[in-house]
């Protein structure tokens, strides 16, 4: 039994836009064809001298100017990103060092576009056991800084952004309600980045650090796992879909979304999205699109849902909560 929830949130996107006519200038494609395919007019992408720590700390203060208790006893940071400013030291350290609480863990989680969902999976079971009392989830992103932009299938999907989630214990209305995890890296080769290592198949490449993806392949096997997977979920709880108020699925790219809203006969209109003005942000599109829905006045206090991030690896994570304010 849980004795955590989510209590606050907080958001940051960069200023600077990526449009579709601004991606036909840099690579062959159009407007038209973008949004046939993915559904997306627009993304956020950081400056220069712009990281993802930096994203990071503008999300917590969001976050910090809307929560009505203090952050002074945070006492976990965890930080889901792909794009860490360095190899080492840690996002969360970096993010650490600006608040200056002292008494806190601090760490990193790369589980790429399901880092939110495994951080959040994380934060509850490090409450729930009582080793902590208030965890912040923070999902930053830059992934522009490691997007091909000579590769017109990827280079239209990226944008970057952060979120915060806080989430602190209650034992008298918890918000964690049930999860699934699962993991098949015989698909690793299918979407990864170059690091220390060149591609998975030993072949040099001529540049590290960007990201390959195999899109039809992430594709097939999302829309084949997800609404399985989104399912068993519910079922652990013994609930139905039409018991959900929302479902809020990682935004990788709204034909995938519409796809898999089909093959779990959930309704479109109940599922929660960020992709179309800020492109898949990998593991802040969840956050996105809850705050959204937040400031919309759509998303209210004790509303049921399924939090549903999947992404290289190949790994996911589901998550069946009860928003907690």
């Amino acid at each position: 039994m849980s004795k955590a929830k989510i209590s606050a949130i907080g958001t940051y996107v960069p200023s600077k836009r990526l449009t579709n006519k601004d991606l036909e200038k840099i690579v062959d494609t159009s407007d038209e064809w973008i949004v046939q395919r993915t559904g997306m007019k627009e993304r956020r992408i950081a400056g220069d001298h712009e990281f993802t720590s930096d994203l990071c700390i503008e999300a917590v203060k969001d976050l910090q100017r809307r929560y009505e208790g203090t952050l002074e006893d945070v006492d976990m940071i965890l930080v889901a990103t792909t794009t860490s400013d360095y190899a080492f030291p840690s996002t969360a350290c970096r993010v650490q060092e600006y608040f200056g609480w002292e008494q806190t863990g601090a760490l990193d989680i790369n589980a790429t576009c399901a880092g939110l969902t495994y951080g959040l999976h994380m934060a509850n079971g490090l409450v729930t056991s009582g080793l902590h009392k208030k965890v912040i989830v923070i999902a930053g992103e830059t992934l522009s800084k490691v997007t091909d932009y000579t590769d017109r299938t990827t280079c239209v999907l990226f944008g970057d952004a952060a979120g915060a989630l806080l989430v602190e214990y209650d034992e008298q209305s918890p918000g964690f309600l049930a999860s699934v995890q699962g993991t098949n890296g015989n698909g690793a080769d299918v979407l990864y980045r170059t690091g220390l290592r060149s591609d998975l198949n030993g072949q040099k490449l001529e540049e590290t650090g960007k990201m390959v993806q195999n899109g039809r392949e992430v594709y097939k096997w999302a829309a084949r796992t997800v609404p399985a997977e989104f399912h068993q979920l519910i079922h652990k709880a013994d609930l139905r879909p039409e018991d959900l108020d929302w479902f809020v699925p990682h935004s990788a790219n709204m034909r995938m979304i519409e796809s898999i809203c089909e093959k779990t006969l959930f309704p479109a209109e109940k599922t929660l999205t960020s992709v179309e003005y800020f492109g898949n942000t990998s593991s802040v599109s969840i956050i996105l699109a809850l705050d959204l829905a937040v400031k919309a006045g759509k998303l209210k206090k004790d509303h049921t849902l399924v939090l549903f991030g999947f992404g290289g690896g190949l790994t996911y994570t589901g998550l069946l909560i009860r928003w907690g304010f």
